[in-house]
């Protein structure tokens, strides 16, 4: 098989990370050496060492860090690595370098998971061989900056369908929470941060409550505006109305017990989470931003709405909780949708097939 050096200079946890251990995971079943080089502290490292792949640990103070090429060089050349991907700016440029110094000529893959805009195109069009983005909106993008279009490659991120089985999953949130079977419950998971939208979905919420005035919705996760969403739930006056649970483990179990997904997300690569709630079956609700509108199919497996609109997204709301009958037919749309391009088995396939082929090229 071969060997790949997955390199990350975060420490914190993402879908970015999430979706690097799945890689991880997935090529290491399919026969191939994996190594996650990571700083000390990082959250990848502890998760990846706990599935039982090979960690390695590096300090990368600064993009133009001599002393972290030198340790990766070292690296690439003791563990005869074959392939280095590359997932965040720092360690791109850091294992970036190394893998173009080594005499080992490793295969070097950028993946690029995020729909910001670049801040060096140096980095995308110089260094690696491949860039692999998350979206074909971000493929798009990148060759609107400039990148040629045959170097870069869109291979969605994938989720893992034995975790996500509404036909397996037993959690129920209600009966955690004593909320009663005919609530009509919303659900939204996503970190706590601007770009994700939960301020325009409190000020949809009065609308929806007007026509739906016994709606629930919760939200799951943590971040930045927690106190500042707080603060707005009480203004509002949407204390008995809007549940605020914090981090969740069992998110399977979570959205297993909602009647519809919303995230009014204002930018977004991909969507992951829109794919998880699709893979339990459940219907959605988006903007049509990004990445989002490749993974929400409007009305087939859910609705979209203009971003930072919350009259449309209280009409696209109420609409899928008045419509059962709807929101059970996209909800089951959607669990073919993710099925047929968005699970980890598809992902691992391809990258497996891009490394090889660029291992092929090589030699």
């Amino acid at each position: 098989m071969y060997t790949v050096l997955h390199t990350e200079s975060s420490t914190g946890w993402g879908g970015q990370e999430n979706r690097t251990l799945r890689e991880s995971i997935g090529l290491r079943d399919m026969g191939a050496r994996i190594i996650v080089l990571c700083q000390p502290g990082s959250v990848l490292g502890e998760r990846a060492s706990d599935h039982g792949i090979q960690v390695e640990f590096c300090r990368m103070k600064k993009s133009y860090d001599l002393v972290a090429v030198k340790d990766i060089l070292k690296l690439i050349r003791t563990e005869h690595v074959d392939v280095i991907n590359t997932h965040s700016g720092r360690d791109s440029f850091l294992a970036g370098i190394a893998g173009r110094m080594s005499s080992r000529r490793p295969v070097i893959v950028r993946t690029r998971h995020l729909a910001l805009p670049i801040t060096s195109r140096a980095s995308y069009s110089l260094i690696p061989h491949r860039v692999v983005t998350v979206s074909r909106y971000v493929r798009r993008y990148l060759i609107s900056k400039g990148l040629r279009p045959e170097r870069v490659v869109a291979i969605p991120t994938g989720i893992d369908l034995e975790r996500f089985d509404p036909d397996r999953e037993t959690g129920d949130i209600r009966q955690e929470l004593g909320i009663k079977p005919d609530i009509p419950l919303v659900g939204t998971v996503a970190i706590l941060r601007k770009k994700k939208g939960h301020h325009v979905l409190l000020d949809a919420i009065p609308k929806v409550l007007k026509r739906v005035p016994d709606a629930l919705f919760l939200f799951a996760g943590n971040g930045p505006q927690h106190q500042n969403l707080s603060n707005r739930i009480q203004e509002l006056g949407l204390s008995d109305h809007v549940m605020m649970l914090g981090l969740r483990d069992d998110i399977p179990g979570l959205l297993n017990s909602i009647d519809l997904f919303v995230l009014p997300t204002l930018q977004e690569a991909l969507g992951t989470s829109f794919i998880e709630a699709m893979a339990m079956k459940k219907p959605v609700v988006g903007t049509a931003i990004d990445g989002v509108s490749e993974v929400i199919r409007d009305r087939i497996n859910g609705l979209l709405v203009r971003p930072d609109d919350p009259a449309s997204l209280a009409d696209a709301i109420t609409r899928l909780l008045k419509d059962r009958e709807k929101a059970a037919t996209m909800g089951n749309r959607g669990r073919e949708i993710v099925l047929e391009n968005y699970t980890t088995d598809r992902m691992c396939r391809d990258m497996h097939r891009l490394y090889s082929e660029l291992l092929e090229e090589r030699r």
